[in-house]
Protein backbone atom coordinates (compact mmCIF):
# COMPACT_ATOMS: atom_id res chain seq x y z
CA UNK A 1 0.00 0.00 0.00
CA UNK A 2 1.20 3.43 -0.89
CA UNK A 3 0.42 4.89 2.52
CA UNK A 4 2.97 2.58 4.14
CA UNK A 5 5.60 3.65 1.61
CA UNK A 6 5.42 7.31 2.53
CA UNK A 7 8.55 8.60 4.25
CA UNK A 8 8.53 10.70 7.41
CA UNK A 9 11.77 11.82 9.09
CA UNK A 10 13.83 9.40 7.03
CA UNK A 11 11.65 6.29 7.63
CA UNK A 12 8.55 4.89 5.99
CA UNK A 13 5.21 4.62 7.76
CA UNK A 14 5.70 0.85 7.76
CA UNK A 15 9.03 1.20 9.57
CA UNK A 16 7.49 3.56 12.15
CA UNK A 17 4.53 1.21 12.61
CA UNK A 18 6.82 -1.79 13.01
CA UNK A 19 8.89 0.03 15.64
CA UNK A 20 5.73 1.08 17.52
CA UNK A 21 4.39 -2.47 17.33
CA UNK A 22 7.63 -3.85 18.79
CA UNK A 23 7.48 -1.35 21.68
CA UNK A 24 3.82 -2.19 22.46
CA UNK A 25 4.51 -5.92 22.21
CA UNK A 26 7.46 -5.79 24.61
CA UNK A 27 5.45 -3.70 27.09
CA UNK A 28 2.68 -6.30 26.96
CA UNK A 29 5.26 -9.07 27.40
CA UNK A 30 6.61 -7.24 30.42
CA UNK A 31 3.13 -6.95 31.95
CA UNK A 32 2.55 -10.64 31.25
CA UNK A 33 5.84 -11.52 32.94
CA UNK A 34 4.76 -9.47 35.98
CA UNK A 35 1.40 -11.28 36.12
CA UNK A 36 3.07 -14.69 35.84
CA UNK A 37 5.53 -13.76 38.58
CA UNK A 38 2.79 -12.67 41.00
CA UNK A 39 0.38 -15.50 40.30
CA UNK A 40 2.61 -18.48 39.56
CA UNK A 41 6.29 -17.98 40.36
CA UNK A 42 5.57 -16.58 43.84
CA UNK A 43 3.41 -19.59 44.68
CA UNK A 44 6.21 -21.95 43.72
CA UNK A 45 8.75 -19.93 45.74
CA UNK A 46 6.47 -19.86 48.80
CA UNK A 47 6.70 -23.66 49.05
CA UNK A 48 10.46 -23.54 49.71
CA UNK A 49 11.88 -23.36 53.24
CA UNK A 50 13.99 -20.24 52.65
CA UNK A 51 12.70 -16.71 52.15
CA UNK A 52 15.58 -15.60 49.94
CA UNK A 53 13.94 -16.78 46.71
CA UNK A 54 10.72 -14.93 47.64
CA UNK A 55 12.69 -11.75 48.28
CA UNK A 56 14.64 -12.13 45.04
CA UNK A 57 11.45 -12.58 43.01
CA UNK A 58 9.74 -9.61 44.66
CA UNK A 59 12.76 -7.36 44.16
CA UNK A 60 13.13 -8.20 40.43
CA UNK A 61 9.48 -8.11 39.30
CA UNK A 62 9.01 -4.44 38.45
CA UNK A 63 12.62 -3.77 37.38
CA UNK A 64 12.27 -6.75 35.03
CA UNK A 65 9.28 -5.10 33.32
CA UNK A 66 11.40 -1.95 32.96
CA UNK A 67 14.30 -3.92 31.44
CA UNK A 68 12.01 -5.72 28.96
CA UNK A 69 10.50 -2.39 27.93
CA UNK A 70 13.98 -0.91 27.48
CA UNK A 71 14.98 -3.84 25.30
CA UNK A 72 11.85 -3.40 23.20
CA UNK A 73 12.50 0.32 22.70
CA UNK A 74 16.15 -0.35 21.81
CA UNK A 75 15.16 -3.10 19.34
CA UNK A 76 12.47 -0.92 17.79
CA UNK A 77 14.76 2.06 17.33
CA UNK A 78 17.42 -0.11 15.74
CA UNK A 79 14.90 -1.05 13.02
CA UNK A 80 14.75 2.57 11.98
CA UNK A 81 17.08 4.42 9.64
CA UNK A 82 18.91 6.72 12.04
CA UNK A 83 22.11 8.71 11.87
CA UNK A 84 25.24 7.36 13.47
CA UNK A 85 25.17 10.10 16.13
CA UNK A 86 21.59 9.26 17.13
CA UNK A 87 22.47 5.55 17.32
CA UNK A 88 25.39 6.39 19.64
CA UNK A 89 23.06 8.43 21.87
CA UNK A 90 20.54 5.58 21.96
CA UNK A 91 23.24 3.03 22.77
CA UNK A 92 24.73 5.18 25.53
CA UNK A 93 21.32 5.92 27.01
CA UNK A 94 20.45 2.22 26.93
CA UNK A 95 23.68 1.30 28.76
CA UNK A 96 23.01 3.95 31.41
CA UNK A 97 19.39 2.90 32.00
CA UNK A 98 20.31 -0.81 32.21
CA UNK A 99 22.83 0.04 34.95
CA UNK A 100 20.13 2.01 36.80
CA UNK A 101 17.73 -0.94 36.45
CA UNK A 102 20.21 -3.31 38.12
CA UNK A 103 20.79 -0.75 40.89
CA UNK A 104 17.00 -0.69 41.34
CA UNK A 105 16.98 -4.47 41.76
CA UNK A 106 19.88 -4.36 44.22
CA UNK A 107 18.34 -1.64 46.42
CA UNK A 108 14.95 -3.39 46.45
CA UNK A 109 16.57 -6.69 47.42
CA UNK A 110 18.63 -5.01 50.16
CA UNK A 111 15.53 -3.22 51.50
CA UNK A 112 13.53 -6.46 51.64
CA UNK A 113 16.48 -8.28 53.20
CA UNK A 114 16.69 -5.72 56.01
CA UNK A 115 12.94 -5.82 56.56
CA UNK A 116 12.78 -9.62 56.66
CA UNK A 117 15.92 -10.55 58.60
CA UNK A 118 17.54 -7.55 60.30
CA UNK A 119 14.60 -5.49 61.61
CA UNK A 120 13.12 -8.38 63.69
CA UNK A 121 16.53 -8.97 65.30
CA UNK A 122 16.90 -5.26 66.10
CA UNK A 123 13.45 -5.10 67.70
CA UNK A 124 14.35 -8.00 70.00
CA UNK A 125 17.35 -6.20 71.52
CA UNK A 126 16.99 -4.20 74.74
CA UNK A 127 19.03 -1.19 73.61
CA UNK A 128 17.53 1.63 71.51
CA UNK A 129 20.82 2.45 69.78
CA UNK A 130 20.44 -0.15 67.02
CA UNK A 131 16.83 0.97 66.41
CA UNK A 132 18.13 4.50 65.83
CA UNK A 133 21.12 3.50 63.71
CA UNK A 134 19.37 0.99 61.42
CA UNK A 135 17.33 3.56 59.39
CA UNK A 136 20.46 5.68 58.92
CA UNK A 137 22.56 2.72 57.76
CA UNK A 138 19.70 1.54 55.56
CA UNK A 139 19.43 4.88 53.76
CA UNK A 140 23.22 5.22 53.61
CA UNK A 141 23.72 1.86 51.87
CA UNK A 142 20.93 2.56 49.38
CA UNK A 143 22.30 6.03 48.63
CA UNK A 144 25.78 4.53 48.08
CA UNK A 145 24.38 1.96 45.64
CA UNK A 146 22.58 4.66 43.66
CA UNK A 147 25.63 6.94 43.53
CA UNK A 148 27.86 4.09 42.33
CA UNK A 149 25.24 3.05 39.77
CA UNK A 150 25.05 6.58 38.34
CA UNK A 151 28.86 6.82 38.15
CA UNK A 152 29.18 3.40 36.46
CA UNK A 153 26.23 4.15 34.17
CA UNK A 154 27.75 7.44 33.04
CA UNK A 155 31.08 5.70 32.46
CA UNK A 156 29.35 3.02 30.36
CA UNK A 157 27.57 5.77 28.44
CA UNK A 158 30.93 7.21 27.43
CA UNK A 159 31.15 10.21 29.73
CA UNK A 160 34.43 11.27 31.33
CA UNK A 161 33.61 10.33 34.91
CA UNK A 162 36.99 11.54 36.21
CA UNK A 163 36.36 15.09 35.03
CA UNK A 164 32.81 14.91 36.33
CA UNK A 165 33.96 13.75 39.77
CA UNK A 166 36.58 16.51 39.87
CA UNK A 167 33.87 19.06 39.13
CA UNK A 168 31.65 17.51 41.79
CA UNK A 169 34.55 17.70 44.24
CA UNK A 170 34.88 21.45 43.77
CA UNK A 171 31.14 21.87 43.96
CA UNK A 172 31.01 19.60 47.00
CA UNK A 173 33.60 21.75 48.77
CA UNK A 174 31.52 24.87 48.16
CA UNK A 175 28.40 23.02 49.26
CA UNK A 176 30.14 21.78 52.42
CA UNK A 177 31.17 25.30 53.36
CA UNK A 178 27.63 26.54 52.81
CA UNK A 179 26.16 23.64 54.79
CA UNK A 180 28.68 23.55 57.63
CA UNK A 181 25.93 23.88 60.25
CA UNK A 182 24.13 20.88 58.82
CA UNK A 183 27.36 18.89 58.78
CA UNK A 184 28.03 19.89 62.40
CA UNK A 185 24.58 18.62 63.32
CA UNK A 186 25.25 15.34 61.52
CA UNK A 187 28.51 14.86 63.42
CA UNK A 188 26.68 15.77 66.63
CA UNK A 189 24.13 13.06 65.90
CA UNK A 190 26.94 10.59 65.26
CA UNK A 191 28.44 11.54 68.64
CA UNK A 192 25.13 10.84 70.37
CA UNK A 193 24.86 7.43 68.72
CA UNK A 194 28.44 6.42 69.52
CA UNK A 195 29.10 8.00 72.95
CA UNK A 196 25.51 7.43 74.05
CA UNK A 197 25.32 10.18 76.73
CA UNK A 198 21.56 9.56 76.87
CA UNK A 199 18.85 7.42 75.29
CA UNK A 200 15.17 7.78 74.48
CA UNK A 201 13.03 8.76 77.52
CA UNK A 202 16.04 9.85 79.60
CA UNK A 203 15.63 13.10 81.53
CA UNK A 204 18.50 15.44 80.72
CA UNK A 205 19.63 19.05 81.15
CA UNK A 206 21.47 20.63 78.22
CA UNK A 207 21.95 24.27 77.18
CA UNK A 208 19.57 25.40 79.94
CA UNK A 209 16.79 23.05 78.79
CA UNK A 210 15.55 20.27 81.08
CA UNK A 211 13.19 17.55 79.96
CA UNK A 212 12.74 14.05 78.58
CA UNK A 213 14.34 12.90 75.32
CA UNK A 214 11.52 11.84 73.02
CA UNK A 215 13.29 11.50 69.68
CA UNK A 216 16.90 11.38 68.49
CA UNK A 217 17.30 12.27 64.83
CA UNK A 218 20.25 12.61 62.50
CA UNK A 219 20.10 16.43 62.52
CA UNK A 220 18.26 17.28 65.75
CA UNK A 221 16.88 15.90 69.00
CA UNK A 222 13.38 16.51 70.36
CA UNK A 223 13.05 17.12 74.10
CA UNK A 224 9.80 17.40 76.02
CA UNK A 225 10.23 20.01 78.75
CA UNK A 226 8.83 19.66 82.24
CA UNK A 227 5.92 21.93 81.29
CA UNK A 228 5.01 19.61 78.40
CA UNK A 229 6.33 21.78 75.58
CA UNK A 230 8.59 20.28 72.92
CA UNK A 231 11.99 21.77 72.12
CA UNK A 232 14.02 20.85 69.04
CA UNK A 233 17.76 21.12 69.77
CA UNK A 234 20.34 20.87 66.93
CA UNK A 235 22.68 17.96 67.53
CA UNK A 236 25.70 20.25 67.26
CA UNK A 237 24.73 21.64 70.68
CA UNK A 238 25.46 18.28 72.28
CA UNK A 239 29.05 18.35 71.03
CA UNK A 240 30.00 21.61 72.76
CA UNK A 241 27.62 21.71 75.76
CA UNK A 242 27.63 20.10 79.18
CA UNK A 243 25.00 17.34 79.30
CA UNK A 244 23.52 16.35 82.65
CA UNK A 245 21.71 13.02 82.51
CA UNK A 246 19.26 13.19 85.40
CA UNK A 247 17.92 9.69 84.74
CA UNK A 248 21.39 8.21 85.13
CA UNK A 249 21.77 9.42 88.72
CA UNK A 250 22.10 6.50 91.21
CA UNK A 251 19.96 8.39 93.73
CA UNK A 252 18.41 11.84 94.21
CA UNK A 253 19.99 13.98 96.94
CA UNK A 254 17.54 16.15 98.89
CA UNK A 255 18.94 18.96 101.07
CA UNK A 256 17.01 20.55 103.94
CA UNK A 257 17.99 23.47 106.15
CA UNK A 258 15.71 23.36 109.18
CA UNK A 259 15.82 26.59 111.20
CA UNK A 260 14.77 26.45 114.88
CA UNK A 261 14.24 29.47 117.09
CA UNK A 262 16.95 30.70 119.44
CA UNK A 263 14.68 29.77 122.36
CA UNK A 264 15.58 26.11 121.77
CA UNK A 265 17.90 24.50 124.32
CA UNK A 266 20.85 22.27 123.47
CA UNK A 267 18.78 19.24 124.53
CA UNK A 268 16.01 20.22 122.12
CA UNK A 269 18.54 20.53 119.28
CA UNK A 270 19.75 17.00 120.09
CA UNK A 271 16.09 15.89 120.19
CA UNK A 272 15.54 17.33 116.71
CA UNK A 273 18.57 15.47 115.32
CA UNK A 274 17.34 12.24 116.91
CA UNK A 275 13.88 12.65 115.37
CA UNK A 276 15.41 13.16 111.93
CA UNK A 277 17.39 9.92 112.30
CA UNK A 278 14.21 8.05 113.29
CA UNK A 279 12.29 9.42 110.31
CA UNK A 280 15.12 8.40 107.96
CA UNK A 281 15.14 4.83 109.37
CA UNK A 282 11.36 4.54 108.97
CA UNK A 283 11.74 5.43 105.26
CA UNK A 284 14.57 2.94 104.60
CA UNK A 285 12.54 1.35 101.78
CA UNK A 286 12.61 4.65 99.88
CA UNK A 287 15.85 6.34 100.92
CA UNK A 288 19.41 5.08 101.29
CA UNK A 289 21.04 4.45 104.66
CA UNK A 290 23.55 7.25 104.20
CA UNK A 291 22.28 10.57 105.50
CA UNK A 292 24.00 13.79 106.49
CA UNK A 293 22.98 15.50 109.72
CA UNK A 294 24.62 18.49 111.29
CA UNK A 295 23.89 21.41 113.62
CA UNK A 296 25.86 23.64 111.34
CA UNK A 297 24.99 27.26 111.88
CA UNK A 298 23.86 30.23 113.91
CA UNK A 299 21.80 32.30 111.51
CA UNK A 300 20.44 35.80 111.89
CA UNK A 301 17.04 34.47 112.88
CA UNK A 302 17.50 30.75 113.56
CA UNK A 303 19.64 27.83 114.68
CA UNK A 304 20.24 25.78 111.55
CA UNK A 305 20.13 21.97 111.26
CA UNK A 306 21.39 20.60 107.95
CA UNK A 307 19.70 17.36 106.83
CA UNK A 308 20.49 15.60 103.56
CA UNK A 309 19.12 12.24 102.41
CA UNK A 310 19.22 10.21 99.19
CA UNK A 311 16.07 8.89 97.50
CA UNK A 312 16.67 5.49 95.93
CA UNK A 313 16.51 5.09 92.19
CA UNK A 314 13.07 3.86 91.20
CA UNK A 315 11.28 5.43 94.17
CA UNK A 316 8.77 8.20 93.51
CA UNK A 317 10.70 11.37 94.28
CA UNK A 318 7.76 13.70 94.91
CA UNK A 319 5.88 11.20 97.07
CA UNK A 320 9.00 10.46 99.13
CA UNK A 321 9.69 14.16 99.70
CA UNK A 322 6.07 14.72 100.73
CA UNK A 323 6.16 11.82 103.19
CA UNK A 324 9.47 12.93 104.73
CA UNK A 325 8.41 16.57 105.06
CA UNK A 326 5.06 15.69 106.65
CA UNK A 327 6.73 13.46 109.21
CA UNK A 328 9.27 16.17 110.08
CA UNK A 329 6.52 18.76 110.47
CA UNK A 330 4.34 16.48 112.66
CA UNK A 331 7.15 15.21 114.91
CA UNK A 332 8.72 18.62 115.43
CA UNK A 333 5.38 20.18 116.36
CA UNK A 334 4.57 17.31 118.77
CA UNK A 335 7.98 17.70 120.44
CA UNK A 336 7.58 21.48 120.81
CA UNK A 337 10.39 22.22 118.37
CA UNK A 338 9.51 25.59 116.93
CA UNK A 339 10.53 26.61 113.44
CA UNK A 340 11.96 30.10 113.16
CA UNK A 341 10.93 32.88 110.87
CA UNK A 342 12.59 36.26 110.28
CA UNK A 343 12.12 38.49 113.36
CA UNK A 344 13.60 41.70 114.67
CA UNK A 345 13.89 43.01 118.22
CA UNK A 346 14.04 46.81 118.60
CA UNK A 347 15.39 48.37 121.79
CA UNK A 348 14.37 51.95 122.65
CA UNK A 349 16.71 54.07 124.70
CA UNK A 350 15.35 57.35 125.95
CA UNK A 351 17.32 60.44 124.95
CA UNK A 352 18.37 62.52 128.01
Amino acid sequence: MEVFEKIYYGNTVLQWSTALGIIIATILIGRLALWLSKNMVRKVASRTTTQLDDLLIESTERPLVFIISLFGIWWALNHLALTDQVRIWISNGYDFLITIAFAWILTRFFDLLVKEYIEPKVRETETDLDDQLLPILRKGVKATIWVLAIVVGLDNAGYDVGALLAGLGIGGLAFAMAAKDTISNLFGGFTIFTDKPFTINDRIIVAGVEGWVREIGVRSTRIQKLDGRNVIIPNAKFSDSVIENVSAEPSRMIKLNLGLTYSMSAEQIEKAIGLLREIAEEHSDKIEEKTKLSFNGFGDFHLNIYFAYYIKRGANILETQTSMNLEIYKRFNSAGLEFAFPTQTIYHKPVE
